[in-house]
């Protein structure tokens, strides 16, 4: 089996255009579409922005934390180690 590479940058949602390929009328051919993945985008908040948001002061309430600051720290604990395990 032959193989083609070919990438392209989408320009509309959902649609893909191959056109030139060395292909026959009545040929079959397999297509496989292989992703490259979104570039991360980084949302910033302005001070008011946080304070408006409902995050300050989520915790405050829960009964079950009894050092915040410790428990924030566990959340962003395990959030690397999970980041590490899926990309290290």
């Amino acid at each position: 089996m032959q193989a083609i590479r070919l990438q392209q940058t989408i320009e509309k949602d959902g649609e893909i255009y191959l056109s030139n390929l060395p292909v026959f009328q009545g040929q079959q051919v397999d297509v496989v579409v292989s992703l490259s993945p979104l570039p991360e985008t980084k949302k910033t908040f302005t001070a008011r922005q946080l304070l408006n948001s409902g995050l300050i002061g989520v915790w405050e309430n829960r009964t079950d934390i009894k050092d915040n600051l410790t428990y924030a720290r566990q959340l962003r604990e395990q959030s690397q180690a999970k980041r590490y395990d899926l990309f290290g």
